[in-house]
């Protein structure tokens, strides 16, 4: 990799990272990985939402020169595309002979809810991205459910209720959800509401999914019923 300075800049490129130069409230020698400007753009994410995001931001939740950040990327698109990429690393797609249908999504669908737990502020980056430059995630559910054997029109549908689950269920909070003091509430409320955190638990998880699995089985009947008729 060819080193380019920037001197006025107060960065300086360099093979292994950003070197910072020194400059009012950034320490010098202070050199930046790759790791830690994905995670500070997730930090940002969290805090004020992807439409926040920028390189401008990134550099001040870094506290380095304002440069630093386009060392790795031109803009905030491939910004993003940088955080999907390192946050998706290892989401591998179980190929056919590792199981069945079901199980194979679940195993994929898997990997990607526990990148979504890892990363807090990840599926609204993934949202955002998730048209442009993670076609081959789409892919891979959507291969899946063609070979379990929905329609066309069918693995669309499929995949979007996978979708809206899963990134739907990452932006589920149940902190400060309690109910104010004075507010009485019905019966069927109280004995389920003290169960909140559960949903950003393992226990919630794996109950929407066998039901959304479940329910994929039984429009896979009804698919081949309409066929036969």
């Amino acid at each position: 990799m060819v080193e380019v300075e920037w001197e006025s800049n107060g960065c300086r490129r360099t093979g292994g990272g950003v070197r910072n130069q020194g400059g009012p409230g950034n320490p010098a020698n202070a050199t930046l990985s790759e790791a830690e400007i994905v995670e500070a753009a997730l930090r940002v994410v969290r805090e004020d939402g992807v439409a926040k995001l920028s390189m401008r931001r990134l550099s001040r939740e870094l506290g380095v020169s304002p440069m630093a950040p386009y060392y790795y990327v031109a803009d905030k698109r491939e910004l993003l595309d940088l955080v999907a990429g390192a946050a998706l690393t290892g989401v591998r797609t179980p190929p056919p002979e590792s199981g069945t249908w079901q199980q194979r999504l679940r195993q994929l669908v898997d990997q990607i809810d526990e990148k979504l737990r890892k990363h807090p502020g990840l599926g609204d980056v993934l949202i955002e991205q998730m048209l442009g430059k993670q076609l081959d995630l789409i892919a891979s559910v959507m291969q899946i459910l063609f070979d379990a054997g929905f329609t066309d029109r069918n693995v669309l549908a499929a995949y979007a209720t996978i979708h809206t689950y899963l990134f739907g269920r990452s932006r589920v909070n149940p902190r400060d959800r309690s109910a104010p003091a004075d507010v009485t509430l019905p019966d069927s409320v109280a004995r389920a509401i003290k169960y909140m955190p559960d949903l950003r638990g393992r226990y919630s998880y794996d109950f929407g999914m066998d039901v959304l699995v479940a329910g994929l089985e039984a429009q896979l009947v009804r698919q081949a019923s309409a066929d036969v008729r």
